[in-house]
């Protein structure tokens, strides 16, 4: 008996998948449950998992085609069937499905020359010298013309082959889905929203100090390391209470106001930048927002993310600072109306109570849709961000 394979049903923001990787081919055995095929939307890699132990007897739809809901992907045969006498009959299955090619006969053994350095002979090709440059500066002797006897290479090819900018190749690789879509959001943000960016600057001794202070308790406690993230998060969720509108968004002629704070982090990934929800952000503790952090980037950077865990969100955070921005323009993540950039941290000279002092600082952006968001909520909104973080208590004493 014959079973069919199909796309599963996407979600209402997912209209098509591109096929990204087949694990099986026509002729191999698979077992219920094992992953055949990875799906790639526009947000995340969706896995279709074998219904039942058998032969993959066709595939319908190959690696790039696009497919939607309920398109037929694989044909299996039902039954736990062992291969029956190795790679010859997987290529005559192929061979019989149209997907693959006859099995050949065996090639007769062939006699491996010794490289040079197992044979103690130079390259003909290669001198010594020049091969431990090539080696050291990570260059291809392939690309590296010779001037020496009978074409060889010479250290002076390769270094003037380094000197005149090396190789001039070039590379087209297809975006993946995902890159395709941020561009696409990326771009429908910049020409629908009038985006406008504010900046100001804190001082984070205090937070320092407390994780200092308590950073052995805290892991002891809750096993994970307290981050500034958790600070942040729940800076930004008092100032969302005090300011709505940098909470809100608009549909159609509407503004729709929030009385619940999703906030999304971002978090960069191997396939592009994702931004998990940390749903009602204002009813969690330091420790439940780092936890909830920790899960949801190590599930983005692993391809096991949910796409429920990338939809919605009310408002934005993301860290450039991580990777040595100091000031930055971030873009809005449609629908939001804003979103608040963090930066490296700097030792500063900096006045307190009439003295020059060093101290930990950091240059706050919050980029916001000006169509709903006035340049007096947009400051307010940092500076409130801003005096939390300089002085924690008034979260305790919800100040």
């Amino acid at each position: 008996m014959t079973i069919e394979v199909k796309v599963p049903v996407l979600p209402e923001s997912v209209e098509d998948a591109i096929i990204a990787a087949w694990h099986k081919q026509v002729g191999d055995v698979v077992r219920r449950d094992e992953n055949l095929v990875d799906l790639e939307t526009d947000k995340v890699i969706l896995e279709v998992p074998a219904p039942l132990d058998g032969v993959l007897k066709e595939i319908k739809a190959e690696e790039g085609a696009t497919v939607l809901s309920d398109d037929l992907l694989a044909i299996i045969e039902e039954g736990a069937v062992e291969p029956e006498s190795g790679a010859a009959n997987k290529a005559e299955a192929k061979a019989k499905t149209g997907t693959g090619v006859a099995a050949q006969p065996p090639a007769p053994p062939q006699t491996v020359t010794p490289s040079p350095a197992d044979s103690g002979a130079e390259s003909p090709m290669l001198s010594p010298s020049a091969r431990r440059m090539a080696e050291e500066e990570k260059v291809n002797p392939a690309y590296v013309p010779g001037t020496g006897r009978g074409g060889r290479i010479t250290k002076g090819d390769v270094i003037n082959f380094i000197s005149s900018g090396g190789s001039r190749q070039e590379e087209r690789v297809k975006m993946t889905r995902l890159r395709s879509r941020i561009a696409e959001r990326m771009k429908e943000a910049q020409n629908t929203a009038a985006i406008l960016t504010s900046f100001n600057e804190v001082d984070l001794k205090a937070v320092m100090d407390l994780r200092r202070k308590y950073k052995q308790q805290f892991i002891e406690r809750y096993g994970i390391k307290l981050g500034l993230m958790s600070f942040f998060v729940k800076a930004c969720c008092d100032a969302l209470r005090k300011y709505p509108t940098v909470n809100a968004s608009i549909d159609g002629n509407e503004i729709v106001y929030h009385n619940y704070q999703d906030v999304g982090i971002a978090v960069s990934t191997e396939r592009g930048l994702m931004v998990p929800i940390l749903r009602n952000a204002e009813n969690m503790g330091l420790a439940e927002i780092e936890q909830a952090i920790g899960h949801f980037a190590g599930k983005a950077r692993d391809g096991s993310i949910a796409l429920e865990d990338l939809q919605g969100g009310t408002f934005s955070i993301t860290n450039g600072g991580i990777f040595g921005s100091l000031v930055s323009t971030p873009l809005l993540n449609p629908p939001q109306s804003a979103i608040l950039g963090m930066h490296n941290i700097k030792e500063r000279p900096i006045v307190v109570d009439g003295e020059i002092v060093a101290r930990p600082m950091m240059f706050l952006a919050l980029s916001y849709d000006h169509r709903i968001i006035d340049g007096k909520d947009a400051v307010q909104f940092l500076v409130a961000v801003k005096e939390t973080l300089e002085d924690p208590a008034r979260l305790l004493l919800g100040l």
